[in-house]
């Protein structure tokens, strides 16, 4: 999404922007934030600064990331669009069969999705995430498998060969897959090349991919791709199926939840 371009746009406009790219995707680059609300690197550093300081963000190396993403102890009041997660959960649900061995990568909708899992569901999930892994412990019939690597400080999930290593000789029923930008045309992108490398093990490690993505997201693109739109088998939002904006993605013969 690129905002159009309003010299007369000021701080509190501009800011009020800022938090909501960081809500929607967790993680924003300083240079991406420039380019799309057409100011200059400083500028936005400067909003970043003062967001910080404020408490309504975090201030990352080259960027920022939303309050909520850092803690791996569940706090609703730091999800954002917490009610659309919430019937995106709601709706994934149905996908757990009893006895099933999924993947889970990181992200507030999947920790949402963890979190409303039955507490009467037997089912084994592995994950690279640390806040998911610390949601699904609470579920007393789960187990829960961590993929082990070198964890990173913004996103909390492993990486590096160790954890591509550890997927390799499993098949998983269901990859129910982070998706930060989903385009129907570029599909899943990301900008972190190390993610984009273990999403990519995860997603050749499964039956089925799963996106469970807030509606806001789709049009959105960054550098990195991930997988094309139609290796996506299932699509879930917080929208009908039959939402107009959902067409370019059942066209490539997604299924809609």
């Amino acid at each position: 999404m690129h905002y159009i371009c309003n010299t007369q746009m000021n701080k509190k406009e501009r800011q009020k922007l800022i938090l909501n790219e960081v809500h929607l995707h967790n993680r924003v680059l300083l240079n991406d934030l420039a380019r799309k609300l057409h100011v200059s690197s400083d500028t936005i550093r400067r909003d970043i600064i003062e967001l910080d300081k404020d408490g309504k963000l975090i201030r990352v190396h080259g960027g920022a990331q939303a309050v909520g993403f850092q803690l791996y102890n569940y706090n609703a009041r730091e999800i954002f669009f917490h009610e659309e997660k919430m019937k995106i959960a709601a709706k994934a649900i149905a996908l757990v069969a009893a006895g099933s061995v999924s993947l889970i990568s990181g992200g507030t909708t999947n920790l949402e999705f963890a979190r409303s899992l039955p507490e009467d569901l037997q089912a084994t999930f592995f994950t690279p995430s640390l806040p998911v892994a610390m949601q699904l412990l609470t579920k007393p019939l789960i187990e829960v498998i961590f993929i082990g690597g070198r964890l990173s400080h913004s996103s909390q999930i492993a990486l590096g060969g160790n954890a591509l290593i550890s997927l390799a000789d499993i098949k998983f029923d269901n990859c129910f897959i982070g998706t930060s930008y989903l385009d129907d045309d570029r599909g899943i992108t990301e900008f972190d090349w190390d993610v984009v490398q273990l999403k990519k093990a995860m997603i050749a490690a499964s039956d089925n991919i799963i996106s469970l993505t807030l509606s806001q997201k789709l049009g959105s693109t960054q550098r990195y791709k991930v997988c094309n739109a139609n290796d996506i088998d299932i699509l879930v939002t917080e929208l009908e199926p039959t939402h107009p904006i959902l067409s370019p993605y059942q066209n490539q013969g997604i299924e809609i939840i």
